[in-house]
This record gives C-alpha cells, structure tokens and sequence, in this order.
C-alpha cells in the first residue's frame, strides 16, 4: 500500500464521519478504544479528552455563575447599609442628632472606626463649633483639591488634614474617605476614618462615596433651614 493511498483511506474515513456526526452515538466502544494525542506528549482516549473539555467547560461556568452571585451580594449589602444610612439621616430633627445617627449607622453598617462632619459656614453662635468652619479658615486650605471638585478621596490622609478633621485621634486614623459636599447651599466635608490602613484605599470607587454625601448633604441643608 503506498502512501498516497494511506492518505486517501484517512481522508475517506474523515469525509465519511463529517457526513455521518451519529457514528460514534451506535458504536460508543470504539470511543475507548481510539487514542489521540494530548498536548502534553501524552495519549489520551477521545472519549477523555472530551470529558476533560466538558469538565474544564463546565468549572469556568460555575466560576463565572459564583462571581455574579458575589456581586449579587456585594449589591445588596450595599443597597441595604444605603437604606440604613438613609433611614438614620431622616429620623435626625436636628444637626446634633443627625451626627450622632451618621456616627452610629457608619460604626455599625460599614465598619469605620472615626465620623468627622465639616460645614463650611459662619455660626460663630452655634453649641456646635466643631462642626462649622468659617470659610476664612486656614485649615481649610488643606483640603482645596476636595473643595474644588466632587471626587472623594482615599488612602492615608496627611498629619494636618487628620488634625483638622479628627482632632485628639488623628493619629489613630491610617486611612479614612475624604467626601466633599458641594452643593448650591451648603460646601463642608464628611470624613470616615479607620484604624486599619487598608480600609480606605486610594483604588476605590468613589460612585458609593458620592452617593453617601449626596444623601448626607441633602439632610444636613433641611436640618440648616430649620435651625436658622
């Protein structure tokens, strides 16, 4: 038998198989029987070889099924500790009170160690003096890129800028949200610190942080209103 019609025996049997995909369905034994070449050097049955294939199919599925269930989850814990926080906000008849309930729902529902709220206002008569800031104050200046756009910032914040915003514990705070509220009437800075550096970092997202301020400012300008 020469070569060629080796060759044309091979192609025969290839034609003949392309034309008849139920073959192997009536003689499943000669599945493992055939041997074909593995990547690795080694030889594997075909019938093998498919199921490693189907194998290796069906875990990138279930990979990708657990990731968007993560996600699923990752959503809900998020929209849940947003309910939280939207609910303490609207309970606060007051600015004292509606800091004390943003520092209790922030500590509970999303893990933070430290709450500084800064109004950026003139209420040199107000019991709350450590909320407002007079915009000529110079501490302020440590903050003009916040001040300046609406993209909160993450990551360790600087030795003045936790002095100003945390006071006594700023050396304890390792990484904290830096969130700016710029609205038509009102302009301050909410800041959530954390003891662990890692908490905070400057990779995140700000779209949660923009909608937490969004939410925190809306309240804040009604409760204003009501103490003038």
């Amino acid at each position: 038998m020469t070569e060629q019609q080796v060759h044309l025996d091979e192609q025969q049997v290839v034609d003949y198989l392309q034309q008849n995909p139920e073959f192997f369905h009536h003689h499943l034994d000669l599945l493992e029987q055939m041997r074909i070449p593995h990547p690795s050097g080694n030889a594997v049955s075909l019938i093998a070889k498919q199921l490693d294939m189907f194998r290796a199919r069906h875990q990138e599925q279930e990979n990708q099924l657990t990731a968007l269930i993560d996600i699923a989850r990752e959503n809900d814990a998020a929209f849940n500790r947003m309910h939280e926080l939207t609910l303490a906000m609207l309970e606060a008849n007051s600015l004292s009170d509606a800091v004390a309930n943003l520092t209790e729902v922030l500590a509970e529902c999303f893990m933070t160690d430290f709450v500084a709220v800064k109004i950026v206002q003139q209420r040199p008569d107000s019991a709350l003096n450590n909320i407002f800031v007079d915009p000529d104050d110079n501490g302020l200046q440590h903050f003009k890129v916040e001040l300046s756009g609406s993209q909160p910032k993450c990551g360790r914040p600087t030795l003045a800028q936790a002095q100003f915003l945390f006071g006594d514990v700023a050396a304890e705070v390792r990484s904290c949200a830096i969130i700016p509220m710029v609205f038509t009437q009102l302009e301050g800075l909410l800041a959530i610190g954390s003891r662990d550096e890692g908490r905070f970092h400057y990779s995140m997202g700000s779209l949660f942080l923009t909608q937490m301020s969004e939410i925190i400012g809306t309240r804040l300008i009604s409760l204003l209103r009501y103490s003038e």
